[in-house]
Parts: C-alpha cells; structure tokens; sequence
C-alpha cells in the first residue's frame, strides 16, 4: 500500500492560480485505505474548493487509480465533465497523478492533492508501517524477514551502531533496534549463525531510478 498525505489547503489553492473550473479523482484502494483520497476527502475538498471561489465541475473514483484499464473505464464515463475543466486534482499517490497524466487526452492541467509518503503495510491494529525500501537486493533471506535497511535509520547491514542502548535505537529512542529485533528472531529461531556471515557492501546500482522493468506476465 503507499501511503499518502493531503497537502495543506493553501499550498493547492496556490497551484491552481488563476484555474477555476476544477475535476476531482480519488483512488479506490491506498489513498481510500488513508483518508486521502475517498468520496469524503473528495466532497470535503469540494466544499473548501468551492467556498474559495472555485467551481467543481464533477469528479470520479476510479477502482485503481494507477491502473490504466480501470482509470480509463472512470474517465470514460466523466468525458463531459472534464471537457468543461481546466485542472484535474487527484487524490492518490505520485503514481496515480501520472497515471491520470499518462491518459489524458485533453490537456488538462494534472496536479496532485496529496504528498505521497512511503510503500506501508496495515497491520492488524490498522497502523501503516513502512517495512520495504524497494533497494532491489532483498536481504530479508539473511535477516530473519526483518529489513535493517529500512527500520534501521543508518540501513546498516552487519550488526547495531555503538549507539544502540538497551535495545533501542540512537537517531529514536523511542525505536527498537532494527538489529536487536533481528537478534531476538535469530535467537528465537536458533540460527543465531546468521551472525557469522559478513553481509557486503549494497549494490546500489540495483536502486538507481528510474528502473527499467521488464514485462513480467
């Protein structure tokens, strides 16, 4: 799931400028998930638009949002109402602003509503935990399922800094050590041998963006 955060009122109103005729798009899945993006962040937005003087022309909420067969499916049906504006504010992550960018026909102005934050995943509590870096070298193999390259602050890769104190971590205090949790499981597991092997330096060419992606179907 990427999680996204709405971007303060004022800093959208400045992006429209002199715009006024306004299309909303939210996003079905992650930003609906946040509170960023579903039908009440969309009419929520529309009230303050509209109050600001601007006039709503219609909006949509596509399934996927980043998915082009779905969001098309979505405008499709809106062609109407986005002939009539002249910016389309999208509430979803990076990826569906340029999504919704890739497939306008119209030249309409694409602007996003939301900052996008980080890939997260809901636990059982429902709290967005950022676990996954996309580094493209997964170590999870070698650390127990746990990722010090994401919950550890400096990514080190062979063990804790000489601030760790107590279990938690230097830069957060209130943070466990990504390698004291990777300890405990190792331990729990008993493979604490995963401690003798030096893991190398990252290849950091596997992360340099943006990737080329091959079709996988």
């Amino acid at each position: 799931m990427i999680l996204t955060q709405a971007k303060p009122f004022e800093e959208i109103l400045d992006s429209l400028k002199d715009k006024t005729k306004i299309f909303l798009i939210g996003c079905g899945e992650c930003a609906t998930a946040c509170k960023t993006g579903g039908e009440p962040e969309l009419l929520l937005l529309k009230q303050k638009l509209e109050e600001a003087g601007k006039t709503v022309i219609g909006w949509c909420i596509p399934q996927s949002t980043c998915v082009s067969a779905k969001l098309k499916s979505e405008l499709a049906k809106q062609i109407i109402n986005l002939r009539k504006a002249e910016v389309v504010l999208v509430l979803s992550c990076g990826l569906g602003v340029q999504s919704v960018k890739d497939n306008d026909r119209l030249g309409l102005v694409i602007l996003p509503a939301n900052n996008t934050v980080a890939a997260v995943l809901r636990d059982s509590q429902g709290r967005f935990l950022e676990k996954c870096s996309f580094c493209g070298e997964c170590l999870l193999d070698k650390t127990e399922g746990i990722c010090p390259i994401t919950l550890c602050p400096k990514g080190l890769l062979n063990g804790p800094c000489g601030g760790m104190d107590k279990g938690k971590c230097e830069v957060d205090k209130n943070r466990d050590c990504a390698w004291v949790l990777i300890w405990k499981e190792a331990q729990n597991k008993n493979n604490l041998e995963i401690f003798k092997r030096i893991l190398p330096a990252r290849d950091y060419t596997k992360s340099i963006k943006p990737h080329f992606v091959q079709d996988i179907r």
